[in-house]
């Protein structure tokens, strides 16, 4: 049976839309990937881009919050920020907690450049968390 993995952020709008892309990429058919967030903020137009840039596309996800998972017994949540994980609902299953804090790139000022340089820094440490995730927890 494929383990069910739920990455959890604030608005399941850039972390979390990037992990899911990258555990979905790296865990293939091993394991069922969601993302939530405690509120939706839709999902960011830069954090699709810079997807695109390594090949993955996210731009049919969903923002989604996380009481439309209730129902799901999840094996694994993982929370990508830090205000997730202390607002991380109880969840009445076996679920594994497991937290990585990300810098959020949507909060990132200056040129269009340096705003591109911060998405795809946090890309790159996301991508390989998640890699190692995989290899880790399904593998």
């Amino acid at each position: 049976m494929k383990k069910k993995i739920l990455v959890l952020c604030t608005g399941n709008s850039c972390r979390s839309q990037i992990a899911e892309g990258y555990l979905r990429y790296f865990a293939q058919d091993k394991a069922e990937i969601y993302s939530a967030g405690i509120e939706t903020h839709g999902i960011n137009p830069k954090a699709v881009a810079a997807m695109k840039e390594d090949g993955i596309d996210i731009s049919g996800h969903t923002s989604n919050r996380i009481d439309e998972y209730r129902h799901l017994d999840f094996d694994i949540v993982v929370t990508v920020c830090d205000n997730a994980r202390a607002s991380c609902p109880h969840f009445p299953t076996k679920a594994v907690i497991l937290h990585h804090n990300f810098p959020d790139p949507a909060k990132a000022v200056g040129s269009e450049a340096e705003i591109k340089t911060a998405f795809t820094k946090v890309r790159g440490e996301i991508k390989k968390y998640c890699e190692n995730f995989i290899r880790e927890n399904l593998l």
